[in-house]
């Protein structure tokens, strides 16, 4: 085993006494090549080209020295101190840091950054990251080859945003672009980069500073979710208490992407977004944009509004992790289950109804659980019965394959 690794963030800055003093003693130093051509790299030591950290952390366990690693920004914020440390590589770290690309980043574009989320995209990774910029007005995303601006810009076909790419920050090369989304996937971007993914039409810049990283103060003023929501129009059947039991179901989450279909006041669409989700709202009805936007202005949060009937409106859909289906029977849940989302909640008025749904849910081999809710509403004063809902609560899950 090394007999000391310490890992060396590089931000483009002179290197601190610390790092040059690591530098000196090095017998081994992994690094990118900008990292390896540094005058400060011994002439004798041993040097690895970083490219699979995996491998490069197993040789630098086995190594017999000392051993350097040198990562762009702050290795300890999404870096290698992560891989370094992992148990199968048994690895004690010393670590010198550095600005982290997101803080330089941001630097660069002059604007804060602590209500920004920050993401990673990898090629396995990228739909949930570009679930993220549908879902926030102010995310960084650190890119990789295969996942990049361009990748995210044709991911985010439909939605508008405003991207602040900057590529090789730090080197001679630096260099800060600014363009719509629609333009980015024309352009080739060189690695690595960092891209400020910005817009939207949630919420607003704070008045008065946040507390806790990554959230504004307007996000949170109103605390739960299926709150009974009068003179918004729900359907048949559709009870704030229903609406409590649909999220509880679909369990939807940051990274995920909901379609709500035959959204309705939205109520569903908006409590999935403000738990963080990336949300389409589908609706045929007149005025069903203006209400559900409305709504969502309300609460400080975004999602996109498609209008138009399913299951016809669905075909051009970027694919969903979770459905909620508030309309359109057992055609529409046979269409949305053709898409094979993680799962999938309706309701039904009738046991007829309620069979066919789960019918067809099952032919598509999901699990499905049915339960009938009864709900009545009763006035506190005199504890009379002031409304009631009987409907049928059906949710699916596509089953986990191993």
């Amino acid at each position: 085993m090394a007999d000391r690794v310490t890992v060396i963030g590089w931000d483009g800055s002179p290197l601190t006494s610390a790092a040059r003093s690591a530098l000196s003693a090095a017998t081994l130093v992994a690094g990118a090549a900008h990292h390896l051509a540094l005058p400060e790299v011994p002439p004798t030591a041993e040097r690895i080209r970083l490219g699979s950290l995996g491998l490069a952390a197993r040789r630098i366990a086995g190594h017999r020295g000392t051993a350097v690693v040198f990562a762009d920004g702050d290795p300890g914020f999404f870096g290698v101190v992560r891989t370094l440390r992992a148990p199968e590589h048994g690895l004690e770290v010393e670590v010198v840091p550095a600005v982290s690309s997101v803080a330089a980043a941001f630097a660069r574009a002059g604007m804060p950054w602590d209500d920004a989320q920050v993401v990673v995209a990898h090629p396995r990774t990228l739909r949930r990251a570009v679930n993220v910029c549908r879902a926030h007005t102010k995310v960084a995303v650190l890119t990789s080859p295969g996942a990049g601006p361009a990748e995210l810009a044709l991911l985010l076909d439909g939605v508008h945003r405003t991207f602040v790419v900057c590529e090789e920050l730090g080197t001679e090369r630096e260099q800060v672009s600014v363009l719509t989304s629609d333009k980015a996937a024309d352009h080739s971007w060189r690695d690595p980069n960092v891209v400020i993914v910005i817009g939207g039409a949630g919420q607003t810049q704070a008045a008065e500073p946040g507390w806790l990283l990554g959230q504004s103060a307007a996000l949170g003023a109103d605390r739960g979710w299926a709150r009974p929501q009068p003179g918004e129009g729900e359907g048949e059947g559709e009870s704030a208490l229903l609406h409590a039991a649909q999220l509880a179901r679909l369990g939807p989450r940051a990274g995920d992407l909901v379609w709500d279909i035959g959204t309705g006041s939205g109520a569903v669409a908006v409590d999935a977004a403000a738990l963080g989700a990336a949300v389409i709202a589908v609706d045929a009805a007149p005025g069903a944009r203006e209400r559900v936007t409305a709504a969502a202005r309300k609460r400080g949060v975004q999602l996109q509004f498609v209008a138009g009937r399913a299951p016809h409106v669905l075909e051009n859909l970027p694919e969903p992790d979770v459905v909620r289906v508030g309309g359109g029977g057992a055609e529409v849940v046979a269409a949305v289950a053709e898409r094979r989302p993680e799962r999938i909640v309706s309701h039904a008025s009738t046991r007829d109804q309620a069979e066919a749904v789960g019918r067809v849910l099952t032919e598509h081999g999901y699990d499905v659980e049915c339960a009938l809710l009864q709900a009545v509403g009763l006035d506190p004063r005199t504890w009379a019965e002031q409304d009631r809902s009987v409907v049928f609560l059906l949710a699916a899950q596509r089953p986990v394959t191993r």
